[in-house]
Formats: structure tokens, sequence, C-alpha cells
């Protein structure tokens, strides 16, 4: 029942007082153009029971705070909420983006000093934050690049490379910038597979698009010789760093010999994640491609003068070889403050920590699937040591017990987790991607592996069992398709 269904002629939720001071008519305050013809149709509803709507509203959904999320490829871990206490102080909260840099000066050192934090994860001198998410960070990347190449005269470059396990926007995105999509095929250990790289690099290529560890959670053994191979094919190296929660602290894209990272900050650094934003996804670049890096940059000058003064920070604008601006302002502050927070609380250890610890997880919850009914039914696709996630196949499920990955998935919500990622990478049969993070306890894994033996055994007892599952939840299964195609998001009127 929406809150509108609750609706109550008359009742109110507060009452102001009769004003005490003389009334200006509503039109001489607002153009008349601007004002309704007719009241705006709202729920009235006393406050109790808003209350109680959006707490009812609120436990009907699945989230980090109610459960286990292992939703692969896409870092689902926990927020500390100390984070969210620091984004909150009023000086932060209350910062008008049009504040003039000279009074926002605490505002532009947390900026500069996220952007220096960054530079040394990503192994990149150089850090813009402009950036609105990770895909944003994938077209600020090829504009990138192709301001880079268009400086030196080789319009003529326009294939982008990307490895068949790339994630979807990868080719998305080129496409968007204009660029060809060339796909790399995968060798039979789930890395890039060297012979056909070689086969399509030629003067014609722009850049390579690739994440390392890929979406099997496989790092490339092979990744020094592919970037050297791009390199003197005279193309840039883009690193989609999506996953860079399996790496911190132990490797860096920039020594792998890459030009430009985009970071993901809900995904390795503690953001709240899904809903559509506010995010950010900030990128770092060489010495090569630093000239034409969005404006404004962040500058800091050291005081001069020799009173002791600290060091001021402002915008740059003039920039001549620059792509230019990415949105309106500096980016989204918030998340700024809370992936500083994450960063400066953890430090460099704790951040090597926690990476880790998110290998370790995946590993041990991939060695306890191992064990039972999953290694029966679910064997892991490309068999080799994984990193942070690693993809299963439901294949002999399918064929053995008449299931698919899909019915597992929702039976899965009945049990208490969230289903982690279905169907992608595309390479995989009946894929299923699991990435527990690292902020899961050994007794969530424990239970997570439990679940899916029951739930297999309930398989090969009836298979309807998952077929019409799930059958707790306040909705039951879904037409995806017509949700996604055709979805119903305005409250009728009546």
């Amino acid at each position: 029942m929406t809150i509108f269904e609750r609706s109550v002629d008359g009742r109110r939720a507060a009452q102001l007082p009769p004003s005490d001071v003389d009334e200006t008519p509503i039109d001489e305050l607002i153009p008349s153009g601007l004002l309704r013809s007719e009241p705006a149709e709202l729920p009235e509803v006393s406050e109790p029971e808003i209350v109680r709507h959006y707490n009812r509203i609120s436990r009907r959904n699945f989230d980090l705070d109610t459960g286990p999320y292992p939703l692969g490829s896409c870092t689902m871990k926990h927020n500390p909420r100390l984070n969210e206490r620091v984004a909150a102080l009023s000086g932060h909260a209350r910062l008008h983006p049009a504040q003039d840099p000279k009074r926002a000066q605490g505002a532009l050192e947390l900026m500069w000093l996220l952007e220096r934090s960054l530079s040394e994860i990503c192994g990149l001198p150089h850090v813009s934050l402009q950036p609105s998410a990770g895909s944003h960070g994938e077209l600020a990347g090829l504009l990138l690049t192709r301001a880079y190449h268009a400086s030196r005269g080789e319009e003529h470059r326009t294939k982008v490379l990307t490895p068949d396990t790339a994630h979807g926007t990868n080719p998305a995105t080129v496409t968007m910038a204009g660029f060809e999509v060339v796909k790399v095929a995968t060798n039979e250990k789930g890395g890039v597979d060297m012979d056909d790289l070689r086969s399509k690099i030629d003067g014609d290529v722009a850049c390579l698009m690739i994440t390392n560890p890929n979406t099997l959670g496989l790092f490339d053994p092979n990744i020094a010789e592919i970037t050297s191979l791009v390199r003197e094919a005279g193309g840039t190296l883009y690193y989609d760093g999506a996953n860079l929660n399996a790496i911190m602290g132990r490797s860096r894209p920039g020594d792998m010999g890459f030009d430009i990272v985009h970071v993901n900050l809900h995904k390795s650094f503690s953001q709240p994640h899904g809903g559509g934003g506010p995010g950010s996804g900030p990128i770092a670049v060489s010495d090569r491609i630093e000239p034409f890096l969005p404006v404004p940059r962040i500058v800091r000058t050291e005081s001069s003068n020799g009173n002791g003064a600290g060091p001021s920070y402002d915008f740059a604008y003039d920039r001549p070889e620059s792509i230019g601006k990415l949105r309106g302002f500096a980016g989204n502050f918030g998340v700024f403050v809370r992936s500083y927070a994450y960063i400066t609380s953890l430090g460099g250890d704790g951040l090597t920590e926690a990476s880790e610890t998110a290998v370790l997880n995946s590993r041990y919850l991939h060695a306890k699937l191992a064990e039972g009914r999953a290694g029966k039914y679910l064997p892991i696709a490309f068999d080799e040591p994984a990193m942070h996630e690693f993809v299963l196949s439901g294949a002999e499920a399918k064929k053995q017990l008449g299931v698919r990955t899909l019915d597992l998935a929702k039976r899965l919500l009945d049990y208490g987790f969230h289903p982690p990622t279905v169907y992608f990478p595309l390479l995989v049969d009946e894929a299923l991607m699991v990435e527990p993070t690292e902020t899961e306890a050994r007794e969530s894994l424990d239970a997570l592996a439990g679940a899916f033996d029951a739930i297999l055994a309930e398989a090969e007892e009836d298979p309807g069992t998952l077929t019409e599952a799930p059958w707790t939840t306040p909705v039951r299964r879904l037409d995806e398709a017509a949700a996604s195609r055709k979805p119903v998001v305005r409250q009728p009127k009546g």
C-alpha cells in the first residue's frame, strides 16, 4: 500500500499556528506563471502513519544492514558509520558548491589530500576528482586518450582493444566516445589470449582498456607484456579500477604500465552503493596524459612570504590543452569526505589488510563451495587461484537438476542472502559470480556455503522449490524484463 492509499481527507501530520503578521498575496511573491492552478495532490496522513509507512517500506528492502551481499564485480562492503558522522558535520554538509575558494580552504585541502592518497594507491602522479561515477571516469579516460593522440597528429587511431571478460560498461563507453570496439579473446586460463592480442595490435590502436583482476577474479600474469606491447604500438593504457578492492596496497596499476585509471569510490573506499548516486569516479593519470585533464584542477601554493602561514588552495582553469569541464562545480563533496575518512582511518597498512582479507574470504568461500553439492553442480569456471571474486558455472545444475542459475539466485533470497551476479561474464555458461568482500565474518561465509548446499539438496528432491522461488519475500518472482522496460514509477491519480 502506498502512502497515497493511506490518505484520509483532512488528516494532518502537523498544524501551523495562526499567523500574527500581515499576509502578502502569493502572486506578489512568485510570478504568476510559476504558480499552480490547482492544489498539489499530496497524501493526508498523521505523523505516526508517516513514520510507520516508511519504516515498513525500509524493512522490505534487502541491503547490507540486513544480510550478506555477495555481489560479484560490484564490491558491496560495509560502510563504517564513522564516515557518515564525519560527512554530516555542518562544515561539510552545508558547504555551498559556489562558495568562494578563499572561504573553503579546508574543503579544498581535503580534496587535494584525497587526490594525493589516490595517486599513491594507483601509482600514478596526477588525479582529477571531476568524474561523477566509474562509467563517467571511463568516458573521461577515453576523451583524454583522444586528446592525447590528437595532440600528436594521430587522429587515425580509432580502435580500442577490450578483452571479452571486460565489464559491460567498457564497450559501451568506447562506442559513446566514438571509438571502435575490438574484442580480444580469453585464453584457457582465463587471461588475455596473447596471440589474439598480438594479431589485433596495429598503428590504428588508440587504447587498451582492461580490468585486472578481471571479471573472472583472475590477475593476469602477462600484464607487463600486455602493457609493453600496446605502449610500443603507440596506444594508451586504461585500467578499469572496479576491482581495485582486490589489490590495494599489493600492486599498483601505474607500476604495471597503465596511463589512466578510474577509481570507484563506492566500491573500494566505503561509499553507500547503488540507488543512482551521488557518486564519484576519480581518474589517476601518467605524466603524458596530465596536460589534458578536465578543469578545474585543484592547486596548492606554498607560503612564500616567510610568515609561517600554511599553504593555500585554489581552482585552476587556465589549461589550454584540457578536455574541459565534465560536470557542474567540483564534484560530490560528501562522497570525497567519506572516502578520505575511510582511507585515513585505515592507513596504508589497513588498506592492504582490507584487500588481503577480501581475497582470503573469497578463497575460503570457494573452498567451502568446492566440498559439497556446489562442487558437483556448480564447478568453478577457469579453475585458477582467484582474487576477490570467482565465477561458478551452473551448466551442470541445469543439465542434472533442471534448475537454472536464476532459480538458485532467487532461492537464496529465502535463505537471507542477496543473490550474487548472474549470467556474467558472458563467456561462462550459466555464470554465477560471487564476491564476499572483506567485511563478512567467517560465520557468514559458512552460512552462505550451507545455503548453497541446502538449496541444491532441495533441487535434487523437488526442482519446483527453486523454479518458483522466492517464497518469503514481499513480492514473488518478477518479470524483470518488463520491470526494466516498462517501469511503473508514478502514483496513479484517484
